[in-house]
């Protein structure tokens, strides 16, 4: 088995070891945050922690999905799914007043989850690593469009500059699926596969 390998198999147990305390720690947050008796101050702490929480809970989802697609073990379960939908959750994530979604979407053929996080992990990099308040993400049949596209962000988003785990594994995946990710001006084309 060649470096890279046992790199990407260490990295996928990590992953799966990390899941169980992680759980634990969402879990009991969640409660606290659901429960009665807390300070406004214990409330708002035990919400920081659930959605922290949650953030990591992704981290190690994208972590997990990168190894395996490295290690040619990615075996995507392939959905219909509208582009207009992925637009939507990437909303939805990062919130509608950072994100506008526009656009009539069409029916592509990925992993339906996944690709959720990919989209909205390459809307993510752009508001981040862009310094922008609000980007627009345009479903149009296959192809999802992010903009705008700073000059600053566009190695970052297209995972050439890797500073952001969510894009740089988002590009991966998208090409994994026989899609691809390109910049057109200050517009980020991600074509998948119908």
């Amino acid at each position: 088995m060649s470096e890279e390998a046992v790199f990407a198999k260490l990295v996928n147990l990590a992953c799966h070891d990390l899941r169980t305390p992680l759980a634990t720690i969402f879990g009991f947050a969640r409660t606290l945050t659901r429960g009665d008796g807390l300070s406004p101050t214990q409330l708002s702490y035990a919400e920081m922690i659930e959605a922290a929480s949650g953030q990591l809970g992704e981290l190690i989802d994208e972590l997990s999905l990168a190894a395996r697609i490295v290690s040619g073990r990615y075996e995507p379960k392939r959905d219909g799914v509208d582009t207009a939908d992925l637009a939507t959750a990437a909303a939805e994530r990062l919130g509608e007043e950072r994100v506008v979604v526009s656009g009539n979407g069409g029916r592509v053929s990925v992993d339906a989850e996944p690709m959720r996080r990919s989209v909205s992990a390459l809307a993510q990099c752009a508001l981040r690593h862009g310094g922008l308040d609000r980007v627009e993400v345009v479903a149009d049949g296959d192809t999802v469009r992010i903009s705008p596209i700073t000059p600053a962000s566009a190695p970052v988003v297209l995972g050439e500059d890797l500073r952001d785990l969510g894009a740089a594994v988002a590009v991966m995946h998208v090409q994994q699926l026989g899609g691809s990710v390109a910049i057109d001006g200050e517009t980020l084309s991600v074509r998948l596969p119908a």
